[in-house]
């Protein structure tokens, strides 16, 4: 595009939003005022100073990015990156960059960034990947006062040192525990070696369930549990399984023997009771 006479900038650029820049032949970037703008046949928005292409429709640009969606009943909402969702109920959300999620209920909600995720019953929130959520809560209670979930975790040993065995697998991914939250837990884990050169052969096991509690008391976790040994075949002297507390997150930890290539897996099933109270 031509200068038009009398005119010392032109325009340049038309962002995703529909808003006009302008250049001077060096500079770029520049905003034109009213006339400038109206001049090259452009609309001028007088309250954000901006010229415009075109009016931004934030729900069709939401509506573009959500795909095969599936919406039964009312007031539910998938924001934008909302992928291949399925809700049944009323005022369910997904909180964007979403896929692959189901939920049925009342007030649920999966939060962004969230893959995999089930939410039933009303009220509840899945905050990981891959989650089982059943919310228990009604009236007034906000989300996920009382609720239930479900994770796996999953890792591979090959030595005799205590390992982290993140939610998933991912690296880093641990269970959270919300302040002035209180959550009972059964960890439920399994070990089976596959290979290694250490004493013992592929296919020696140990299972192990872990039952307990944990409480963040206003930042600070306190945790009392119990395990027991559930099946024993081969030579496993020294797997262990163990569920720590650190900071404000429960990390399911393994432990299994030198030379010898383990791979663990983990159900940890929750109650959850968010007080919304200081506990001392």
């Amino acid at each position: 595009m031509e200068y038009l006479t009398g005119y010392t900038i032109k325009p340049n650029q038309v962002t995703a939003t529909g808003e006009v820049l302008f250049t001077d032949g060096t500079n770029t970037g520049l905003m034109a005022n009213q006339q400038t703008c109206q001049a090259y046949g452009y609309t001028y928005d007088k309250t954000s100073g901006t010229c415009n292409s075109f009016t931004f429709n934030t729900n069709l640009n939401r509506n573009i990015n959500n795909i095969n969606n599936k919406n039964n009943g009312s007031g539910n909402t998938n924001e934008l990156g909302a992928n291949t969702i399925q809700v049944n109920g009323t005022l369910n959300t997904t909180k964007g960059f979403n896929n692959n999620c189901f939920i049925n209920g009342a007030v649920n909600e999966i939060a962004s960034g969230v893959d995999n995720a089930t939410v039933l019953g009303a009220k509840g929130e899945a905050t990981t990947k891959n989650a089982f959520v059943i919310g228990g809560n009604q009236g007034t209670e906000t989300k996920n006062i009382v609720q239930n979930t479900t994770v796996m975790c999953s890792v591979k040993t090959s030595n005799s040192t205590v390992t982290d065995s993140p939610i998933n697998g991912e690296t880093g991914v641990n269970l959270e525990v919300p302040v002035n939250t209180i959550i009972a837990f059964r960890s439920e884990t399994v070990g089976v070696r596959y290979s290694g050169t250490g004493t013992g052969n592929p296919g020696d096991f140990k299972s192990f369930v872990e039952t307990g509690a944990v409480i963040n008391r206003n930042g600070t976790l306190t945790i009392d549990k119990s395990r027991v040994t559930t099946g024993n075949v081969g030579t496993t002297s020294g797997w262990t399984s163990d569920i720590v507390a650190s900071g404000t997150t429960l990390t399911q930890t393994v432990k299994g023997a030198n030379n010898r290539n383990i791979m663990w897996a983990t159900t940890i099933i929750m109650t959850q009771l968010k007080t919304g109270e200081t506990l001392l």
